[in-house]
């Protein structure tokens, strides 16, 4: 008996997640809309938390499948084990994809600051290079975040042998070959 969910559970998991992440990338604003304003501040603060959550449970449910196939290497299949290492390596860019949102509440935070000091040329340079800053920090939010998508897509799509599991085969007189699509 497998230790995890059915193939097509686990394919749909990783398909679920990637598009929690598209979703998550889907409401920040595009660069022609980002505009220092009480708006940018509320949606960073919303995309912060589902990002936060999102990569609690990459965290959390790798750890968990990592624990559950070390109790049980017998019962752990070829494709648990590849949906365990999608979802710790989609971890990776989402939290850069976090910590990139951060960087953003920052330089939003000094935007604020900046429309409040008076008009010069300094403040008009330094308020266009934290606009800029921001811009970039969303483009990299959105990078990141297909990149874990896209991580966690080609880990479902990827076809194995449904019946692989970590147990030892025994030998064979001549080695095999897969064929992949």
């Amino acid at each position: 008996m497998p230790l995890y969910e059915s193939v097509p559970d686990q394919r749909m998991l990783l398909h679920d997640v990637a598009d929690r992440l598209n979703t998550v990338a889907d409401h920040l604003p595009l660069p022609d809309q980002i505009h220092p304003d009480p708006a940018l501040s509320e949606i960073l603060d919303d995309e912060v938390r589902h990002l936060a959550r999102l990569l609690g449970f990459l965290a959390g449910e790798s750890a968990f499948r990592h624990r559950a196939a070390a109790r049980y290497p017998a019962r752990t299949t070829a494709t648990a084990r590849r949906t365990t290492l999608a979802l710790a390596g989609a971890a990776e860019p989402t939290g850069l994809a976090l910590a990139a949102l951060g960087a953003a509440v920052h330089h939003l935070g000094h935007l604020a600051d900046l429309s409040h000091q008076a008009p010069s040329p300094a403040r008009g340079r330094a308020t266009a290079a934290a606009h800029q800053q921001l811009m970039d920090c969303m483009a990299a939010v959105r990078t990141h975040l297909a990149r874990a998508a896209k991580h966690l897509r080609a880990a479902a799509d990827t076809r194995t042998a449904p019946a692989a599991t970590s147990m030892p085969s025994p030998p064979s007189a001549a080695p095999t070959t897969s064929r992949s699509r």
